[in-house]
């Protein structure tokens, strides 16, 4: 049954034209962002790349779509909003994406994500949202699980795997005994990511000290009040206050010798962080929303029988400088887990640049209609998840 299913859906993407609406019907989609940053630019250029490979967008277009560049393009329409970090503006901006009348939102991060949900929740017609880079997705009232969700959103979980960051703290140190991490009452990305950190601590054997941090300018006070409280190692969430804060933290732990760590990766490091462990298929995350959206485009694909993917990952940078002026000597162990490293000032990148791979267009859609397909909301699947929610609920 399933092998017919992804024959099917492969048929009839093969049988469908690009730009299947009418010139006078073309799709406008708002691209809403919260703010720049490496991981969130990785994603973006996987959702362009499949949209210049399915010929929604033309090299001329691209370049426009690469600077943020409002298209009106052969096939879509496509206007940007970035809220620059800031709250109040992600509301506004999404007020202004429906006033404009757009007929997708295609968000990219969990605050906008979030605002955007809330905002078409009550709507009669509300837009379509594809969302992308949201790390709490449940637990932020987007969805109550994958395939209990509103019938006009989809999109992809990024799952921080706190469960495998954790512990590179004892591959560092076995004689760990005792970590800080803060929260961010405001932020579900934080919250979330301080509760799990806490409980896989514990799991561990570890006890945890938390500090309650507000705006980036409490970073330092709250580290100081950590390293007060004798913790040997800082684990921070994946939100922004605390990845946007990282220097912060590291300017005051590298007098005590206290390493960090924490997502993005990458950032983290470049930052002044001496770990940086987290999601790392960025690049991915781009590729599977535009999946979803394509195939709405296409008009192969009902959004609403399809659940929110969850594909964890886990990525290891270290800065062996600021490792070296902390007086911190990194395990063997922690160092071949390393695909990002920056020593005498010099960033070395053994990972893989990612980029889509060489198929044909036929190859390409074939593959991705297998990808939806696996992501279908089975009665079986929708039943199972419910009963699962009236469990916890009881």
């Amino acid at each position: 049954m399933f092998r017919k299913l992804i024959l099917a859906l492969a048929l009839i993407l093969l049988t469908v034209p690009l730009g299947l609406l009418a010139d006078s019907e073309k799709p406008t989609i708002a691209f809403l962002r919260y703010r720049h940053s490496s991981g969130s630019n990785v994603t973006v250029n996987g959702i362009w790349d499949m949209f210049q490979a399915y010929g929604l967008i033309s090299r001329e277009e691209r370049d426009a779509v690469n600077v943020e560049e409002d298209i009106e393009g052969e096939h879509i329409n496509v206007f940007f909003s970035n809220a620059g970090g800031d709250v109040p503006t992600a509301n506004i901006m999404v007020e202004e994406a429906l006033d404009r009348g757009a007929d997708v939102m295609l968000t990219v991060s969990t605050p906008v994500s979030i605002i955007a949900a809330n905002a078409i929740r009550e709507m009669d017609n509300p837009p379509l949202m594809f969302f992308s880079l949201v790390s709490t997705p449940y637990t932020g009232g987007i969805a109550s699980s994958p395939c209990i969700k509103p019938d006009y959103i989809a999109g992809t979980h990024v799952r921080q795997p706190y469960e495998l960051i954790v512990p590179l703290v004892q591959v560092q140190d076995p004689d760990i005994t005792k970590i800080g991490t803060f929260v961010n009452r405001a932020e579900t990305n934080s919250v979330d990511g301080s509760a799990q950190i806490v409980a896989v601590a514990e799991d561990l054997g570890l006890s945890v000290e938390v500090a309650a941090i507000v705006e980036e300018a409490d970073i330092p006070i709250a580290t100081q009040s950590l390293l007060d409280k004798d913790v040997q190692a800082i684990v921070y969430a994946g939100a922004y206050l605390e990845s946007f804060g990282v220097s912060s933290m590291a300017t005051v732990t590298r007098d005590y010798g206290v390493p960090t760590y924490g997502p993005p990766m990458n950032m983290a490091v470049d930052r002044g962080g001496t770990v940086g462990a987290g999601f790392k298929d960025y690049y991915r995350e781009g590729i599977i929303v535009a999946r979803m959206l394509i195939g709405h485009l296409n008009g192969t694909l009902d959004i609403s029988t399809i659940g929110i993917n969850s594909t964890p990952s886990l990525g290891v940078a270290l800065n062996l400088d600021a490792a070296e002026e902390a007086g911190i000597e990194i395990s063997e162990e922690l160092l071949t887990l390393a695909e990002y490293i920056i020593e005498d000032g010099k960033p070395t990148d053994i990972s893989v640049s990612p980029s889509l791979p060489e198929m044909t267009l036929e190859e390409r859609m074939a593959e991705d209609a297998a990808f939806l397909a696996a992501l279908e909301c089975t009665p079986e699947r929708i039943a199972a998840e419910q009963a699962e929610l009236d469990a916890a609920g009881e």
